[in-house]
């Protein structure tokens, strides 16, 4: 009798199954129709109703590959609205899914994902709403802001566009100091005035400090100590005080020589205070190298509006947060110089 019932159960899930595969395959070849008709809202309804049933299932794979499809077909076809509404349904599967145990699998979708925003063009409203999404996504993979190779891709895409500012926003946040060392050359050379030559560096390698990416910030000085053409001397000591500064500050973040960090601020702080800004990072960057306190919070920097205004603003909503955290954590940090997100 149970064995009758438990075959009799197993029948009617089998049945089940087989039916939804031939609704899935009925919707899938109305869906090749409608493409091939030129229906495309009827198609970008299909594939949500795809995406709702392949969900359900958990058939997350299968969904990942219809909408990836999907959106690039819609593309091809100018439907932009329709096709950044299935990356942003491919972006919410991918959360759903959650990262896989292949690394392989994780990765293979910050580039395709990447290709995805490259095709929709500036003014596809949900494309900024993509771009969030995408790099909220990618925090799971790599650290607190999302992985380097995405934001080199987004990067791209504003640079291409002319978007300087945010390009530079993602490239400094690429992890690729030789690549961003370049780009801030070619926005000093073509932006800026002789006199803001050394802007453009200091503030980003001390946002690039903040963010505890030591590495990346050296390599940006370098870069650009070595090849920009306006500065009045490529090497150390430069004409340049603020750039002087940073040379400084890299040796005695590597001595983790507290004293020496105090006095070089105060030597250089009628420099610093050419932009308010500055003061933030580096206090800061005192909290995350030379163990200081975090001082008390009070109304962000003014500094430069525009391309030299704090386009961190976003990244670093959780800077306080992070100092109240640093000053209650037991034990101080024994190796402040590789400490990376």
């Amino acid at each position: 009798m149970a064995a009758a019932e438990t075959g009799a159960a197993a029948a009617a899930s089998g049945s089940s199954a087989n039916a939804s595969q031939r609704g899935v395959s009925r919707v899938l070849a109305k869906l090749a129709q409608s493409l091939a008709g030129g229906e495309y809202y009827e198609a970008h309804m299909m594939y949500r109703t795809l995406y709702f049933r392949y969900t359900a299932q958990k058939r997350y794979q299968d969904c990942l590959d219809l909408l990836f499809d999907g959106a690039q077909q819609l593309m091809a076809k100018g439907q932009e609205g329709s096709a950044a509404d299935l990356c942003l349904l491919l972006v919410d599967t991918l959360e759903k899914r959650g990262p896989q145990s292949e690394d392989t699998d994780n990765f293979l979708w910050v580039p395709r994902l990447g290709a995805l925003i490259r095709g929709l063009s500036a003014s596809t409203v949900e494309r900024e709403t993509l771009i969030q999404r995408t790099i909220k996504w990618s925090t799971a993979l790599h650290g607190h802001y999302g992985h380097p190779v995405l934001h080199k891709l987004i990067a791209h895409v504003f640079w291409t566009e002319g978007n300087v500012e945010a390009a530079r926003h993602h490239y400094l946040l690429c992890q690729d100091g030789s690549l961003c060392g370049r780009v801030l050359i070619e926005i000093s050379q073509s932006r800026g005035f002789q006199g803001e030559v050394d802007l453009f560096l200091v503030q980003a390698v001390l946002q690039q400090l903040s963010l505890k990416d030591r590495k990346t910030a050296e390599d940006t000085f370098t870069e650009y100590t070595r090849y920009h053409s306006k500065l009045l001397r490529n090497e150390f000591p430069f004409k340049e005080p603020l750039v002087n500064f940073l040379y400084f500050l890299f040796r005695l973040i590597d001595a983790k020589r507290v004293a020496g960090f105090r006095a070089l601020r105060k030597l250089y702080d009628p420099s610093l205070k050419r932009d308010t800004s500055f003061l933030k990072y580096v206090a800061k960057i005192g909290v995350i190298y030379f163990d200081e306190q975090p001082e008390v919070a009070n109304a962000g920097p003014t500094g430069f509006g525009g391309l030299f205004g704090d386009i961190f603003n976003r990244l670093m909503t959780g800077y306080d947060d992070d100092d109240a955290d640093e000053q209650g954590a037991p034990q101080r940090r024994q190796n402040v110089n590789t400490e990376l997100d």
